[in-house]
């Protein structure tokens, strides 16, 4: 049991060695661009919302409000995409007794969220460092709000793990169905702007809840009130099992097909 742990944890190292290589590149330009794009994104926001309006919808530095959306959401796009195709990306090593589907996953899901976290903190500290955002973070909701980031792409990877490789028109699918979270997530209002019923709908999206729990945690008196950590590692932990129940099921026709 103890050789096989260790053995896991060494294929796991290896897959992520693989994966550091073949999608960041050998220097840290591919890292470099991963920080890029929620930047160029943040300034852009800043710069267009700027000129209509005077303040944000929340607090007076619109840099950070529009940073509290849009890196999260951006890091759970990233981060299930990733692990969405896992088992595509990693087929051929898939062939070997030593290489499992869930190392694929899990080499995936580790390298690209310790990614995401380091763009989060870059943004936010670069954020706070050029602007008087008059903002009080809370670490522990950070903590948190970066936890339930990374369990919902965790949980909607591996669903998509197993859809995208039985069925690969699934991916074109589900990218288009994925589209209207960027306005649905709360990035550019707030939750509670939203008149009824829609609101009540809107609660159902669980991007909601990663933006409002980023909100609280710069916004001391921003209480976000509606946000239910248990209902995304719910529905996470959910999406999860019936991933890996399918994959368990399938693996082997994805590795012959």
């Amino acid at each position: 049991m103890t050789r096989r742990s260790f053995a896991t944890f060494r294929t796991i190292g290896a897959l992520v060695l693989r994966e550091m290589s073949t999608t960041y590149g050998r220097s840290a330009g591919g890292y470099l661009w991963a920080i890029l794009e929620p930047a160029a994104g943040i300034a852009l926001m800043t710069l267009i919302f700027s000129l209509g309006f005077r303040s944000p919808p929340l607090g007076t530095n619109f840099p950070i409000f529009y940073a509290t959306g849009l890196v999260p959401f951006l890091m759970y796009l990233d981060v299930s995409g990733k692990v969405s195709v896992s088992v595509l990306f990693s087929k051929q090593l898939l062939a070997y007794p030593a290489v499992t589907y869930v190392d694929a996953i899990l080499a995936r899901f580790i390298l690209n969220t310790l990614t995401q976290l380091m763009v989060g903190y870059v943004i936010f500290t670069g954020i706070l460092l050029a602007f008087d955002t008059r903002t009080t973070l809370e670490l522990d909701k950070i903590a948190l709000g970066f936890a339930m980031t990374a369990a919902l792409a965790l949980g909607v990877g591996t669903l998509n793990c197993f859809l995208t490789s039985m069925f690969p028109i699934w991916q074109r699918i589900w990218s288009i169905a994925n589209r209207p979270l960027f306005i649905l997530s709360c990035i550019f209002f707030t939750f509670e702007s939203v008149p009824q019923p829609f609101r009540d709908y809107l609660w159902y999206v669980p991007t909601v809840h990663l933006t409002g729990t980023f909100r609280a945690a710069f916004y001391p008196g921003y209480e976000a009130a509606y946000v239910s950590a248990i209902y995304v590692f719910g529905l996470s932990g959910v999406m999860m099992a019936v991933g890996l129940v399918f994959l368990r099921r399938y693996h082997r026709d994805i590795l012959d097909a």
